[in-house]
């Protein structure tokens, strides 16, 4: 029945679990006090709520617009168990923004393959990634997937090997200025954040502890069964796939080496994993499997959100 529902492009389907998120973003934002009038707050949990949507929607577009699924909504479906796996995510506003400029710069990437108005795409691409490092630093890694775009596509122009230090310049400069006016100590938390971390110790209960193991099960499954996969894929898709999985383990390593670690970094991997999970469930071809399969990873993500709260 799940398999059914989702396996087309119905408005039912986004209506559905959009409400289904407003649902459980309320339920752990409810008792949380922000220090500020009640319409201020109102407005950011708000906005908050906006962005987390609007992530789970261009995931499902990059998904379909590049052919990477076969006109479904599983993309959008595994975002939001992926988000309610991990409460935490919905507490955390700076890195589901992060991820969200990280989510504009992966679309405009993985459309570079039509070779239309590469340098463009480049550009954007490159300005969202350091746009998302001004929210969580080492974000800025991600700056590789964009080096890997280009040499899979465009790279005979060098001058599209240039394009990306000129975003940087920009999103530098800039920065720089506005915390020279209005407040200095931004420079030196963004200096804070450029340390690397390596301890896995974060854990504040057995829930989270399960929670990470039950999404690191999953991870495992999906990335092998997407690099076993991939030979087997039309040409033409070849690298936006690899593009999926080069996201994938740069958001692995900025969350093994992040400061101040928590469960909400494992957001980056989000909508890669959203991706190779699409490709793995459309690849099953016996129903019944695919339906306990999906009902299986519903089932584990819902009874790990009521755990945590």
């Amino acid at each position: 029945m799940i398999t059914t529902i989702f396996s087309k492009s119905r408005p039912f389907n986004y209506i559905l679990v959009t409400c289904l998120l407003t649902v459980c973003f309320v339920v752990i934002q409810s008792g949380q006090v922000d220090g500020i009038g009640f319409g201020l707050a109102l407005a950011k949990k708000a906005a908050f709520l906006v962005i987390l949507v609007g992530s789970l929607f261009i995931t499902n577009f990059v998904t379909k617009r590049n052919g990477l699924s076969k006109d479904s909504t599983y993309p959008f479906l595994f975002f939001f168990l992926f988000l309610i796996l991990f409460p935490s995510v919905l507490l955390d506003s700076k890195i589901v923004v992060s991820n969200f400029f990280l989510l504009l710069a992966m679309r405009r990437l993985v459309s570079l393959q039509s070779l239309i108005t590469p340098k463009e795409k480049i550009f954007d691409a490159s300005l969202w990634v350091f746009v998302a490092a001004l929210f969580h630093f080492w974000a800025i890694l991600f700056i590789l997937l964009v080096f890997i775009s280009i040499f899979f596509h465009v790279s005979r122009d060098y001058r599209n090997w240039i394009i990306p230090y000129i975003a940087f310049f920009g999103v530098a400069t800039t920065y720089l200025l506005f915390a020279v006016v209005f407040n200095k100590t931004l420079i030196s938390d963004m200096i804070s954040q450029a340390q690397i971390d390596m301890t896995f110790t974060y854990f504040r209960n057995k829930f989270e502890n399960i929670a990470f193991s039950i999404f690191a099960a999953i991870a495992f499954l999906f990335f092998f069964a997407q690099l076993i996969s991939l030979p087997g894929k039309p040409l033409i898709l070849h690298a936006s796939y690899k593009k999926v999985v080069f996201c994938f383990v740069i958001a692995v390593v900025v969350f093994v080496i992040s400061p101040g670690k928590d469960n909400s970094l494992l957001v980056y991997t989000f909508m890669p994993l959203s991706i190779m999970a699409t490709s793995y469930i459309e690849s099953l071809q016996i129903k019944t499997v695919r339906e306990v399969a999906l009902l299986i990873l519903i089932a584990a993500c819902l009874l790990s959100y009521f755990a945590q709260l």
